[in-house]
């Protein structure tokens, strides 16, 4: 590990100018004065063929912050309707984890501007890589990057960028941990008009939090975020509760997504679209 990329990891929280005069062993992820909840390192998956708004309720696929925690969405239980809360892990890294993370980020090429190509799809994913380091924020945008490989259209030198950048994908989603539940702080509601499924007929619950549908954020759908106890009640409720379950307010029913919002997020306006 270079001087330089240590620093990169130490600068995406405290700012390059202690990254600058950082040395010894202040240039680690753990250096005093760090925002825990900074994010250094994310991959979210978004677009495709998916219905409007959609991409708002997806969680990123892998989340690594400034104090070690790496959060994604664990094993979903295959059965219909689906749980309405979702599956959200945390695993924590040591200090040099993080940082080999980071270098192996910056060999990737995330940091890079070159041409990633255009394989020939319709409908596929694009797949957005961020990194933060002493330098700002780098964002690497690929569109098929698992549904392109060895697809014609791209040059060698396209389809070894891609590769490299898969491959840190892989590896990110793959780290291993003693994982535990994700506890948010907050949650986002995204609210939509009810359509009862006849077959699986279900009561209304009572909706906890702060009031729906809030904000409009897509066409028909609406996102409020509750926070403190109004959000320990929500998780609560929804832990209790499935995709087909209604939610009333005592004047109106909705369907309701929710997405607990991460260190980083504070509200609606985080959420990807």
């Amino acid at each position: 590990m270079t001087r330089s990329r240590a620093l990169a990891v130490l600068g995406s929280v405290i700012g390059s100018v202690l990254a600058l005069t950082a040395c010894g062993p202040k240039d680690s992820p753990a250096a005093p004065g760090a925002d825990p909840d900074a994010l250094v390192l994310r991959v979210t998956q978004g677009g495709g063929y998916t219905a409007p708004g959609a991409d708002l309720g997806r969680l990123p696929l892998v989340s690594v912050y400034r104090d070690g925690r790496v959060i994604t969405e664990g094993p979903v239980v295959a059965i219909y309707p689906a749980p309405a809360w979702p599956n959200v892990q945390v695993t924590r890294l040591d200090d040099d984890a993080v940082t080999d993370l980071v270098d192996a980020a910056l060999d990737a090429g995330v940091t890079a501007t070159g041409d990633l190509g255009s394989p020939g799809l319709a409908d596929a994913t694009t797949t957005t890589i961020t990194l933060v380091t002493a330098a700002g924020t780098s964002t690497r945008e690929v569109y098929a990057l698992q549904e392109g490989q060895g697809d014609p259209a791209l040059t060698a030198d396209q389809a070894a960028a891609r590769t490299a950048l898969a491959d840190l994908v892989d590896r990110l989603t793959g780290v291993q941990g003693d994982g535990e539940s994700y506890e948010p702080s907050a949650v986002a509601a995204l609210a939509g008009s009810y359509v009862a499924d006849p077959d699986l007929a279900r009561d209304p619950v009572t909706w906890p939090g702060a009031p729906l549908p809030g904000e409009s954020v897509a066409p028909g759908i609406g996102c409020t975020v509750s926070a403190g106890a109004q959000a320990s009640a929500v998780r609560s409720a929804a832990q209790d509760a499935d995709g087909l379950t209604p939610w009333t307010d005592g004047s109106a029913t909705w369907a309701v997504t929710f997405r607990p919002l991460l260190p980083d997020e504070s509200g609606c306006a985080d959420l990807a679209g």
